[in-house]
């Protein structure tokens, strides 16, 4: 492995076995990338690889261009969405992709899922948004770049930012989730696949359930995140 993208590498490779071993994708699908700022590129799965058979030396690396600089095989195919988010949001440091089953499931009914419970609000103060579904001029056109724009214009619309709401539902695809590393966007995936599963057990044994009040949401977010923040501490 070139020593220059070693722990790049590392870094992704251990991201993708975490995600595959939370339950988190199909088969092969779903992938974690990692930037490294400082060269201006992010290791990425390769396409088709079952996890089982993948070692870190498999991983590539690619520019925001979304071209191979390091590798031997071809990088995911949602490669240009990984691009795209990294040269818009330089704050980012590791992009997820599952197709987790809840997660999916809240995607493909194109909702966004509720603030129901404090689990929820450790995390965020709004609702997971599900952008609309691609319109058939972006489908038509560079599918998995202006995948990218989709997310992006989902948060414009809806006035949220990327770095307090690190997660969306894409209508009829699925999640997508970033953080300051690769470790912390597979963790945000795994948060997002457990409080889709809640909200959905939620509405099946109260289809009027309540979002949670506005005081314990605050409370919740804030003992956490806040100033003064003293859970986990």
């Amino acid at each position: 492995m070139g020593s220059k993208y070693k722990e790049l590498k590392r870094e992704c490779y251990e991201a993708n076995m975490q995600l595959n071993a939370l339950g988190l994708v199909i088969h092969t699908f779903g992938n974690v990338s990692a930037v490294d700022r400082a060269t201006g590129a992010f290791a990425i799965k390769p396409s088709g690889v079952p996890y089982e058979e993948l070692n870190a030396e498999d991983i590539v690396v690619v520019d925001y261009d979304a071209n191979t600089v390091d590798g031997n095989l071809r990088p995911s195919s949602d490669t240009k969405t990984h691009a795209f988010l990294y040269k818009n949001w330089d704050d980012i440091g590791g992009i997820a992709h599952t197709h987790a089953t809840y997660s999916v499931a809240w995607a493909q009914a194109q909702q966004d899922i509720p603030i129901f419970g404090t689990t929820h609000a450790d995390h965020l103060t709004t609702d997971i948004p599900c952008a609309p579904p691609m319109s058939d001029e972006l489908i038509a056109g560079n599918y998995e770049h202006n995948t990218g724009i989709q997310i992006l214009e989902c948060f414009k619309k809806k006035e949220i930012s990327h770095t307090e709401v690190e997660m969306v539902l894409l209508g009829n695809h699925g999640p997508f989730t970033w953080g300051e590393n690769a470790a912390k966007a597979v963790y945000n995936s795994t948060i997002l696949e457990a409080v889709a599963q809640m909200a959905y057990l939620t509405l099946q044994i109260n289809p009027q359930a309540l979002r949670l009040k506005d005081s314990l949401i605050k409370k919740h977010h804030d003992r956490k995140h806040g100033k003064d923040a003293y859970y986990g501490q």
